[in-house]
């Protein structure tokens, strides 16, 4: 009689509830697949011409433990990929994340506190559009008074109301800031008073009737950009530095400046900086919140499954040794046979990390980072290509 309660038996139907975690149990392709990994595992450790020392439960757990590495594995990638797009997203999962129901992916993918999101804030600093409103504020001069506090002094008035610790970033100070365009559309600019004038500045006539809509759109920008550089350069009566909320004013303001205005435009840092993209509950912060699930089964392609079905082999040959390690051999009628199970946990064992390690290099190969590098030397090849081919030669 044999030492061991429960031998394997082919399984012909998939019973729900026989793997540990039952993670696949509503998957119709798991359940398929699982019969034909029994069996081909069961082959390739010899039977039915050998007993093997377990059930298909416990093949069952193998398969599972197969699948659910791979699906770590590929995580794993992605969490190496992708980190950087899902910080700042949410963490909250559709259904068990013990449970192949719905996608693997994270949810809002390439949300969170992408480069896109963080240029949507500085946009408008650069006018190239973003969701920060930029605010106007004005100061009114006192006579020897230099620092200005732009969150509580009475000179300061402000477009929108700030607490005493709230940030401002002054983007601009300005005493006098008439905008450029206003030099393409003076209505007196191509008039015989002002014509010698722009003439002499290398303006000419800037009529908006007549000449500028012939010249290219660069020319005006690059004239309108020298317009305001001229502006703050030699109109402005002061200079200033900012130190934290304060502003201070070069020259000292005398009598004469008493009363005067200078403007500023500012953004209130919380309008720039969205607070619903910082680090806090219920935000991915690390990958130890990203939100994967379980890979469904059906989605995964027939690479994925021909590992799965190797890494099954693997799980079975070290559950199997460990099973024949607590004996030595066996007694048969006539005397007794030795049993292999060191030598099978060694190779079981042994199987395992050569594929996640075959997996983990044909991941780093597809990555990210190495595709890039690929196709920075194919463009390198193409280029040492075009070098050496010889010019054309036309004749006329």
């Amino acid at each position: 009689m044999s030492k061991f309660l429960f031998l394997y038996n082919d399984p012909t139907t998939y019973t729900v509830g026989q793997t540990p975690h039952g993670i696949y149990d509503s998957d119709s392709d798991y359940q398929t697949d699982s019969l034909t990994v029994c069996k081909y595992v069961a082959r390739k450790l010899g039977h039915p011409v050998m007993q093997l020392e377990f059930n298909s439960g416990s093949m069952y757990a193998c398969f599972e433990e197969a699948v659910s590495e791979y699906s770590q594995q590929i995580n794993h990638y992605n969490t190496k990929n992708w980190m950087w797009d899902h910080y700042g997203n949410t963490t909250t999962q559709t259904g068990s994340q013990m449970s192949s129901t719905g996608s693997h992916q994270a949810e809002s993918p390439n949300g969170g506190m992408s480069l896109f999101t963080l240029s949507e804030q500085y946009g408008q600093a650069v006018n190239v559009g973003g969701n920060t409103t930029m605010l106007t504020g004005s100061i009114t001069v006192t006579s020897s008074k230099q620092v200005y506090d732009l969150t509580s002094d009475a000179d300061v008035t402000l477009e929108t109301s700030v607490s005493t610790g709230d940030r401002l970033e002054v983007q601009r100070v300005f005493n006098h800031g008439p905008a450029a365009i206003s030099k393409f559309y003076d209505p007196f600019a191509g008039t015989y008073d002002n014509i010698e004038l722009l003439d002499s500045f290398g303006f000419g006539n800037v009529s908006p009737a007549v000449s500028y809509i012939l010249r290219p759109i660069s020319y005006d920008l690059a004239r309108a950009n020298a317009i305001e550089t001229n502006d703050l350069i030699r109109k402005s009566a002061y200079s200033f530095e900012l130190i934290n909320n304060k502003l201070r004013i070069f020259p000292n303001p005398t009598d004469d400046d008493n009363g005067g205005k200078i403007y500023f435009h500012y953004y209130k840092r919380d309008d720039r900086v969205d607070v619903t993209q910082t680090q806090t509950s219920g935000k991915v912060s690390d990958p130890s919140n990203i939100p994967y699930k379980f890979i469904t089964y059906n989605e995964i392609n027939s690479m994925g499954r021909n590992w799965i079905r190797k890494y099954t082999l693997a799980l079975a040959k070290e559950l199997l040794g460990i099973i024949r390690s607590k004996y030595a051999s066996m007694p048969l009628p006539n005397g007794e046979v030795s049993l292999d199970g060191e030598a099978l946990k060694s190779e079981g064992r042994e199987e395992k990390a050569n594929l996640l390690e075959e997996l983990n290099l044909f991941l780093e190969a597809v990555s990210k980072k190495e595709q890039a590098a690929t196709e920075q030397e194919v463009a390198n090849s193409q280029q040492e290509v075009l070098n050496k081919a010889p010019l054309k030669i036309y004749i006329g």
